[in-house]
């Protein structure tokens, strides 16, 4: 199969990934820092090594601001409920997807906090931001890039707004950690939540967050290994936020997908996946029962990831078509209404094409040939 769905997961696992995995599960299965014997210790060592890692690609000083969790899911959740209290602001844009946008409109309906949005497709985002912003406004928290169109969010200007206004910045990178490079300190980033099993390369069930600023709330409490005669959660991190068993052999396979990033070169991926799109913007631009939704091949400011349609025929038929060709691509809403609302694909959502770096010009050129079959 031609898999083509990378902003879901990717599919494909660098060898090193899968053998440090498979090495975790063989050697090193001692629980870390939950018993005084030496194979937890090394158990632990190497968390804490990844944890370095982790520090070191974001630009993060301390590494005990990293804190591993289930998903990017989790890891947003820990932020906006673990840092917002009742009766402050929160500010988020038109393109969050369901993991930004299902906790925040809930704390808001709740009466929990105020909330606005921004428009991300905005052609003066400081702007459009600024007008939002209020006395009890405490963070702005925005994905980084859609994962519908790919379209990428200036955070180099948002953080520069929190800066200004003394407001917590968090950021979803889902779509962009392992893709562009991102310095937390340089954009102003406290919070930075990664989906690892995409861009990093790791196993599915593994996330981060990586904290600058302190959580001062829990969502879950229970043990950590720390402090095991209080009845009270620890309240530093990453311990705070990491009760029970964690995972190991995905925490390790995460350090290993960071590795495999350096060896291959950040801008070498993005380029040779942004290249696959131009190609297929370009092929699909001659087909006139083709929409590509807000981009062409000139346009820059993107993620490999491209939304599209086809005249007259609903999202999701077009994605099962494409499977009975053998390619792999997601239809409809994607969990991101907002977004679909905002890109005007609100009534029958859009098919999503995300190539990887195993993905080839003849992958692009079969999926050319298949879409304009179906679209014929």
């Amino acid at each position: 199969m031609i898999y083509l769905d990378n902003a879901a997961t990717t599919n494909f696992k660098p060898e090193r990934v899968i053998k440090t995995v498979e090495n975790a599960l063989k050697n090193y299965s001692a629980n870390p820092g939950r018993s005084g014997h030496s194979l937890s210790a090394f158990a632990a060592e190497k968390i804490y090594s990844v944890r370095e890692k982790v520090a070191d690609f974001f630009s993060l000083g301390d590494p005990l601001g990293v804190v591993f969790t289930l998903n990017c899911t989790q890891a947003v959740n820990f932020v906006l409920k673990g840092v917002l209290n009742r009766g402050d602001g929160l500010i988020i844009s038109n393109l969050e997807h369901n993991c930004v946008a299902r906790p925040a409109f809930k704390m808001a309906e709740e009466g929990k906090i105020t909330l606005d949005v921004f428009d991300a497709l905005s052609d003066d985002i400081e702007k459009a931001v600024e007008a939002l912003i209020k006395p009890n406004t405490k963070m702005i928290f925005c994905t980084h890039a859609s994962n519908v169109c790919g379209k990428i969010t200036d955070i180099e200007k948002l953080g520069k707004i929190c800066k200004k206004h003394n407001i917590l910045f968090g950021v979803d990178a889902a779509q962009t950690a392992g893709v562009l490079p991102i310095n937390m300190e340089k954009t102003g980033i406290d919070f930075l939540c990664v989906a690892s099993h995409k861009g990093l390369f790791a196993p599915m069930g593994t996330g981060i967050l990586i904290a600058r600023k302190p959580i001062e709330k829990t969502i879950i409490e229970g043990g950590t290994g720390t402090a095991s005669l209080s009845l009270y959660q620890p309240d530093v991190l990453p311990e705070m936020l990491e009760s029970g068993t964690v995972n190991l052999p995905g925490i390790l396979g995460i350090g290993a997908g960071i590795d495999f990033i350096k060896s291959k070169g950040i801008d070498n991926i993005y380029r040779h996946e942004n290249a696959l799109c131009k190609k297929f913007l370009k092929d699909v631009s001659q087909n006139k029962n083709i929409s590509v939704i807000l981009r062409n091949e000139k346009d820059v400011g993107f993620v490999p990831v491209i939304a599209f349609n086809v005249r007259g025929k609903k999202s999701e038929e077009v994605a099962e078509s494409l499977n009975s060709f053998g390619i792999a691509v997601r239809g409809g809403y994607h969990c991101a209404p907002l977004a679909h609302r905002a890109l005007g694909t609100i009534d029958g959502g859009a098919v999503r094409v995300s190539p990887g770096i195993l993905n080839r010009s003849c992958d692009m050129e079969y999926l050319r040939k298949a879409i304009f079959s179906i679209s014929h």
